[in-house]
């Protein structure tokens, strides 16, 4: 097996995984596209017979055929209904397994190590989980919509054709070979040009992000044509890549409407030699097969396009599954120790740490600072300032040596408890939503009036 068939199948596995929990819903959808194609196929049958008292002018039977009329009308009706309730479920389904999917996409995004952020651009993050969610759902809910509902036609509508004339339905089933033929040679050539198409969006609207949340600076810096160019480029690799995608995609309609034109063609021609020759079918029974042939093709195009976003929302899927399947930031030990109250106890013992490992950035550094001590760190851009605060607040972990809080490695202390004890400014001053009051109080939930109002004081912004 190919690596890139292994890795659909690994998606689609994952997909059922989060489906399994809605089975009965699952079920339900079945038996009902089950229902809804019977009383369809049903209807041919009745024309079929209305047709066949239709003999000649004068000999027609109204009574019997207005009869038939009313029955095909509730039958229409009670079609209707249940195919709205299908899709209602459909829909259920679909949606409750996205909202399941990014909400585990989320949480994992909560445990990711801060080198997952650092290593990859928002804009492609946030492209994974809201714009790949979007278009795995769009796919699976017409998988949920349309196979179904197609493959039961197909099964059902050929039972009944084999009924009424065996001959005639074996030129439909020596011709559909072909359209599945052509469907599966699409398919195959549609799931790589999605996946590009996918990266490719998922680049663009990093970079858009990056510039958006940078316009000062590349204002600042007159680098609009230099962000402008760099956008056309990418925006043109996106266009190129979308359009053999779609392309691909959309040669699968006319291509298996052609093959079901043929199988009309041929079940009109043969049906017609057999009621002239030998009478072995009615006017009425031959124009109820004419019907089925058509409704045994027409899932095959339904199918198609359904393998085609499917392919879409698969190589969307996995680009989610990848993102959920990164390797989460180390767990905390065991037992690990709470730290109640800091008074400023800090060690580096010959500590060491890369960012990337064949580029050195700290090398065995070894500090002491005591309670009260102030110290100022200087250097220039790049010397490992903010670092040795992600290492302090363990946003990182030493590549070598230990760090000490209190006597006690900080890996061996809660994350939560370490960074409670620290006070924090970052260099960008942002407010979050909410009050001025919330703001100040967003490290201690349940600090009073009085307390805000100190803070406030202290830092000179009463």
């Amino acid at each position: 097996m190919s690596d890139k068939k292994r890795k659909q199948k690994d998606t689609l596995l994952k997909v059922w995984g989060y489906i399994k929990k809605y089975r009965m819903l699952v079920v339900l959808s079945i038996a009902f596209a089950g229902i809804v194609v019977a009383l369809t196929l049903y209807l041919p049958i009745l024309i079929g017979e209305a047709i066949d008292y239709i003999i000649e002018p004068g000999k027609v039977d109204f009574v019997v055929i207005r009869g038939i009329l009313m029955k095909s009308v509730v039958i229409a009706i009670v079609t209707a209904v249940l195919q709205w309730i299908m899709n209602t479920i459909n829909n259920k389904i679909t949606y409750q397994v996205i909202a399941d999917i990014r909400k585990d996409a989320f949480e994992r995004l909560q445990i990711l190590p801060l080198k997952y952020m650092d290593g990859h651009p928002v804009g492609d993050v946030v492209s994974r989980v809201i714009a790949d969610a979007d278009q795995f759902a769009d796919g699976l809910l017409m998988g949920f919509s349309q196979l179904f509902t197609g493959v039961v036609t197909i099964v059902g509508t050929l039972l009944f054709m084999l009924s009424i004339h065996p001959g005639i339905a074996l030129v439909v089933v020596c011709l559909t070979p072909l359209s599945l033929l052509v469907a599966n040679y699409i398919a195959k050539n549609t799931f790589s040009l999605f996946k590009e198409q996918s990266v490719t969006r998922g680049e663009q609207t990093a970079y858009i992000d990056e510039m958006i949340g940078n316009q000062k600076i590349v204002q600042a810096f007159s680098r609009e044509n230099v962000a402008m160019e760099v956008f056309d480029e990418c925006n043109e690799r996106l266009e190129k890549c979308s359009l053999k995608a779609i392309f691909f995609s959309s040669l699968t309609n006319p291509c298996t409407r052609f093959i079901n034109s043929l199988v009309y063609a041929g079940v009109a021609l043969s049906g017609a030699i057999v009621a002239i020759n030998s009478g072995g079918i009615t006017i009425g029974g031959l124009s109820c097969f004419l019907s089925y042939a058509k409704q045994y093709t027409k899932p095959f195009n339904e199918i198609s396009s359904v393998i085609t976003e499917v392919q879409n929302a698969i190589a969307c899927a996995g680009r989610i599954f990848e993102l959920m399947e990164e390797t989460p930031q180390v767990p905390e030990t065991e037992n690990a120790y709470v730290l109640e109250e800091a008074e400023g106890n800090i060690q580096f013992e010959d500590v060491s740490f890369s960012y990337v490992p064949e580029q050195k950035l700290i090398r065995n550094l070894n500090l002491t600072v005591e309670p009260g001590q102030k110290i100022a760190i200087v250097g220039p851009t790049g010397c490992g300032k903010t670092t040795l605060i992600n290492l302090l607040m363990r946003f990182y972990d030493v590549t070598k040596g230990s760090i000490s809080v209190e006597g006690c490695d900080i890996r061996n202390i809660t994350r939560k408890s370490l960074r409670e004890n620290y006070g924090m400014v970052l260099q960008e001053t942002w407010l979050m939503e909410g009050t001025v009051f919330e703001n100040i109080a967003m490290g201690k939930k349940d600090a009073t009036l009085d307390e805000v109002v100190q803070a406030a004081k202290s830092a000179h912004a009463h």
